[in-house]
């Protein structure tokens, strides 16, 4: 495999088998490539503080982490390192109107889907720029919140047990509806278990982060590989929320999916499985 002058990755199911798992292994490959050089980005929907126990820089140097870089809450916040020390370089946190706006959205999903289809679900309000709709809500995945392999087959069978024909396409299509009464334009995803809406995604922590590179570093797409464990279809068309690292502009770069989840990928997407050993291996290699 070729050597890459940045590597972007999910974190939980990609690098850590969770949130609360155990990071010396992970980053103990890191941290040779950043020493070399190489630009490691971290692109996850989770926040900071959980990410190696939100005290991720005390693994590295100062020389190391200014190599490193974190696009995290689905485009919310995009980290760099001066002086040993995270800051946001860009953010895309949402006016207050607007954050309501998205909440008030989302519970008209919810009382929809209750209404029409008694269909239940749980809202999880406290993102900074979207909401989270539990689809799944007598699934409890633990400490594991990253997509599990019999999900997509639940789920599948809970709409249409409860009448929903359209399956996650219609809800995603009922997302873009009810948004568009507030005036707003989603970027909807879905993992199977959660339905999440907001402006932003992790395309736009992948572009704000490669953009950096490409002005600082004069790195190109085709030097980057982006690795994750959601990339898989869940319904025709509509890809797990690591496929949205694969935007118009970072295309040219190199897809790697870890994830055991049979299924179909997008167009560009290699599946390699073998979930966490696969990626670190990954690492040690491009040292």
């Amino acid at each position: 495999m070729k050597k890459y002058k940045a590597i972007f990755f999910d974190w939980d199911g990609t690098a850590v088998k969770s949130r609360k798992a155990p990071v010396e292994e992970a980053v103990a490959v890191m941290a040779p490539l950043l020493e070399k050089g190489v630009k490691l980005a971290i692109v996850s929907g989770t926040t900071i503080e959980n990410i190696a126990g939100g005290k991720i820089e005390s693994y590295f140097t100062k020389e190391q982490l200014e190599n490193l870089y974190l696009g995290l809450g689905r485009g919310a916040y995009n980290y760099a390192f001066k002086d040993g020390k995270p800051y946001i370089f860009k953010d895309g946190i949402p006016d207050t109107k607007t954050l309501l706006d998205i909440h008030r959205l989302c519970f008209d999903i919810h009382v929809l889907l209750k209404e029409k289809y008694d269909f239940d679900t749980d809202i999880v309000f406290t993102r900074p720029n979207y909401c989270k709709i539990d689809l799944m809500v007598y699934n409890n995945r633990g400490d594991n919140l990253f997509m599990q392999e019999n999900e997509l087959d639940q789920l599948k069978a809970s709409l249409v047990e409860h009448g929903i024909t359209g399956g996650l396409q219609g809800l995603i299509d009922i997302s873009h509806e009810i948004a568009a009464n507030y005036g707003l334009k989603v970027a909807p995803t879905c993992d199977a278990k959660y339905l999440e809406v907001g402006l932003t995604s992790k395309s736009d922590n992948a572009d704000e982060i490669f953009k950096l590179l490409q002005e600082n570093d004069q790195i190109e797409a085709a030097d980057c590989s982006f690795w994750g464990d959601e990339f898989v279809g869940i319904e025709e068309g509509i890809f797990g929320s690591d496929s949205f690292m694969r935007t118009d502009l970072t295309k040219a770069g190199d897809f790697f999916d870890v994830s055991n989840v049979p299924g179909t990928r997008p167009e560009g997407v290699e599946n390699l499985g073998g979930s966490i050993p696969t990626f670190l291996n990954f690492l040690k290699e491009q040292c």
